[in-house]
């Protein structure tokens, strides 16, 4: 069956539509990376003196890419126990019934996600440019950050989707969510690496999410950088073709089952 816009569009707005209609699942998303970066700021606000510590105006600025990530990364997984919720009600069973794609009902998922996580990133953007973040890179640097933002929540949202289709459990995709939380805490989303040294500067260095944020840093807080742009996009954009590779892979093992 041949997979269409329009087919994908309706999935989409289904998702996105889904998810507005339960703040319970995507308020969290929104307050808590803010609250966290408030929180952080007024704490750490003086460890911008240490030597080392990128030349910023305030440590809210610093911090505005690591609050993109975490807020993306936590929002997103609503795109795995949506899909959950959908097989464990029967639902699930109703479209693989209709006349639609198989591979609309990951697309089309996926779509929503990202225009969420780009949303989200904007959002954030916003919000934190009252308080002293800054855009450095200019329109270019913003756009590179939505688009990683984008990439990202698709690539999380895709992982999600394997994990639901694979176990049908809203529990298992929730249970998932420690090592999202552990992840961005073992990467430069928070602190410089090189300044804290041993074992959490080598595990943020091969940390993908460490590339993304540096890259999206560099265009807040310094200006545009072709080179750091690019590989923030790349990583991002690597990381959401293997998921969503994955997700097919889990959407062909659950119709054959």
């Amino acid at each position: 069956m041949v997979m269409s816009s329009a087919q994908i569009k309706a999935v989409a707005a289904r998702s996105v539509r889904g998810v507005i209609r339960q703040p319970q699942a995507w308020v969290p998303s929104l307050a808590f990376p803010l609250f966290f970066t408030a929180l952080s700021s007024a704490a750490f606000e003086k460890t911008r003196a240490i030597p080392g510590f990128p030349e910023v105006s305030s440590f809210v600025a610093f911090l505005l890419a690591a609050t993109i990530l975490q807020g993306v990364m936590f929002g997103s997984t609503s795109a795995g126990t949506d899909v959950a919720i959908d097989i464990e009600s029967g639902f699930f069973d109703r479209f693989l019934a209709s006349p639609i794609s198989r591979l609309s009902l990951v697309f089309g998922r996926l779509a929503g996600t990202v225009l969420l996580a780009a949303m989200q990133a904007l959002l954030f953007t916003v919000i934190l440019m009252c308080f002293g973040a800054t855009m450095r890179g200019g329109i270019s640097g913003l756009a590179v950050t939505l688009l990683v933002a984008g990439f990202l929540g698709g690539a999380v949202g895709a992982f999600a989707v394997t994990v639901g289709l694979h176990t049908g459990s809203v529990e298992a995709v929730n249970g998932f969510f420690p090592i999202f939380f552990a992840l961005v805490f073992l990467s430069s989303a928070f602190f410089p690496p090189q300044i804290s040294g041993g074992w959490f500067e080598v595990v943020a260095s091969i940390n993908p999410l460490s590339t993304m944020v540096d890259g999206m840093r560099h265009l807040h807080i310094v200006g545009w950088d072709f080179a750091k742009a690019a590989s923030a996009v790349v990583v991002s954009a690597v990381l959401f073709f293997v998921f969503v590779g994955t997700s097919l892979v889990a959407l062909s093992a659950r119709i054959k089952k």
